[in-house]
């Protein structure tokens, strides 16, 4: 009888306790249940604009972005790769050619005091804003397609930085000398021969009193503000959309002020050689090379070092 009374309580009791402590165990263990009650949630937080569905599935979008960028992304959103090597080579030319065309173009109707419309003639801020207006220009037409840089010192500075590939940096390069050179040629053309044997060309050397050592200070100094500014606004998603044209005409233009008195106003490899190599003169070569050069670096790691994308505070 004891065994037979004892039967039914051990029915009772333990057998709901057994069903639902089972129950537990299911759900905990089968696995499709745990994934319909996360997708649930998942689904639940992203209709809601919540943050369940973006704190699970954001971390693998930022990742493939970040990937993605580190591939392909250049200077104003710019894409390059084999496929489109040519195209970007041609608009560095073509970009180039129209800085040192424009800018040199002006410098010289300045040294030769030719007058435009009456009697005025141009002058020093008439060639810093030839050449920042026409990198505004620049900028803004070929930006997306090459990157715009159309300065051997701003390539070299995006590679040290790993945000350009060497293997491009040649072809890059020869495209900018390439397009300086028929930039230099088409201002002999405008102006005649007194544009390269009265003017140079408007080629860039230390004025009188100014050594080289000086010369070479200044050009790194200037070239720094001009690339800093062009890294800021060119490769770092806070900059305001739409400025990056005006920031880098405007900051060349006052590195040409700076500068111009003391220098000519280089800031860039391709502007002083060119124009040298159409007007057979190259004094003082070295300082329009390795100064724009050191100081695009600098720029560049610094603004890496301290203010980049990455070190932004989120």
């Amino acid at each position: 009888m004891s065994g037979l009374g004892s039967e039914p309580r051990d029915g009772n009791r333990p057998r709901v306790r057994r069903t639902d402590a089972a129950e537990g165990r299911s759900r905990v263990e089968d696995p499709l249940h745990a994934e319909r009650h996360e997708d649930v949630r998942f689904e639940r937080g992203s209709r809601s604009g919540g943050s369940s569905g973006s704190a699970t599935r954001s971390p693998d979008r930022g990742q493939q972005n970040d990937d993605e960028g580190e591939q392909s992304s250049g200077l104003y959103g710019s894409k390059l790769d084999s496929s489109n090597l040519m195209g970007s080579a041609v608009a560095e030319l073509v970009g180039t050619f129209i800085l040192i065309y424009t800018g040199c173009a002006v410098a010289v109707a300045a040294i030769l005091q030719r007058p435009t419309a009456g009697p005025g003639i141009y002058d020093s801020l008439a060639v810093a804003l030839a050449f920042g207006l026409a990198l505004v220009v620049i900028v803004a037409a070929i930006g997306h397609a090459s990157g715009a840089h159309v300065n051997p010192a701003i390539t070299l500075a995006l590679a040290v930085t790993k945000k350009f590939s060497w293997q491009y940096v040649p072809i890059y390069l020869g495209a900018q000398l390439v397009g300086a050179v028929l930039g230099a040629l088409a201002v002999w053309i405008t102006y005649g021969s007194a544009a390269r044997e009265a003017a140079s060309l408007a080629a860039t050397f230390p004025t009188d009193g100014v050594g080289d050592l000086q010369a070479l200070v200044v050009e790194i100094l200037v070239t720094f503000i001009l690339v800093f500014v062009v890294i800021s606004v060119a490769t770092d998603e806070r900059a305001p959309a739409g400025v990056a044209p005006l920031a880098v005409g405007f900051a060349l233009a006052c590195g040409v002020l700076i500068a111009g008195p003391i220098t000519g106003g280089s800031l860039n490899p391709a502007r002083t050689l060119g124009p040298m190599i159409v007007a057979g003169q190259f004094s003082a070569l070295w300082v329009y090379i390795v100064g724009p050069v050191v100081g695009a670096v600098l720029a560049a790691l610094a603004y890496d070092r301290f203010a980049s994308q990455s070190d932004a505070i989120e």
